[in-house]
Order: structure tokens, then sequence, then C-alpha cells
């Protein structure tokens, strides 16, 4: 009966796991990537219209925004002194993404991606908070 018990806990496990990267990786609806980025981002961002800051700037139209430039939000001078003069477009998130501290060194934010996958569906999803 245990083993029984413990091969469906893992069925439905995996199973879970598989369709949710299914999901990810075959539906780029606004709902799955959204549920990404809140995997992913929410602990430090917010990404609505309107809304303050996390510990880190609101994402709301972050794609076309000079860096470092979001309302309401107080940047590191080691963020602000390497991103100086540029604008957030998709191949800076993409490098940003994959680490943070190589592109702004002395930034406080400390993040690496490495599945360029994954940082393309909360790049698609930073585009779409427009």
């Amino acid at each position: 009966m245990f083993i029984i018990r413990t091969s469906l806990l893992l069925c439905c496990l995996l199973g879970g796991a598989l369709i949710n990267r299914y999901a990810l990786a075959a539906d780029p609806s606004s709902e799955a990537l959204r549920s990404l980025a809140v995997q992913q981002c929410a602990q430090c961002h917010t990404f609505d219209r309107g809304v303050g800051p996390g510990y880190g700037p609101n994402l709301f139209g972050i794609v076309g925004r000079k860096a470092g430039s979001a309302q309401s939000f107080t940047y590191s001078p080691g963020f602000l002194a390497a991103m100086s003069e540029k604008t957030w477009d998709e191949k800076l998130l993409d490098r940003f993404l994959e680490d943070t501290q190589v592109v702004a060194p002395g930034t406080g934010m400390t993040y690496f991606q490495d599945d360029p996958k994954i940082r393309k569906k909360l790049i698609q999803f930073l585009r779409s908070l427009q």
C-alpha cells in the first residue's frame, strides 16, 4: 500500500511539474507569463500601473524606459553609474536577467537566470506591461 501511495504521489508531483512546464512552453498566454513573473520577480517587484515600488522598482512600462527612472524608487549608485544613458530593451533585459551584477556592478539586485527560455518568457511578460 505504501508503494502505491508513494507512486501516486510521485506521479501527481511529476505530472504537475510537467504540465506547468508544458503550459509555459506551449501557452504564452498572459496568465502563464504572469504566473512565471510572479514566481521569479514578485518577491521584490510590482507589475501594475500606478502601484508603488516594492523592494525593487515597479516594472510596469519598463520596456522602452530609461534605466534608473522608475517613479518613487531610489536606485543604488552602482546601478545608476552602470546604467547611465541606457534604455531598457529586450537585449539589455536579457543580459541583465542573466546576471545583474555583470551588467550593473554594485546594483542592489542580485538575480541570475541561466535558462534563456525563462528569460525570454519574462521579457515577453515585461513587454506586455504597457
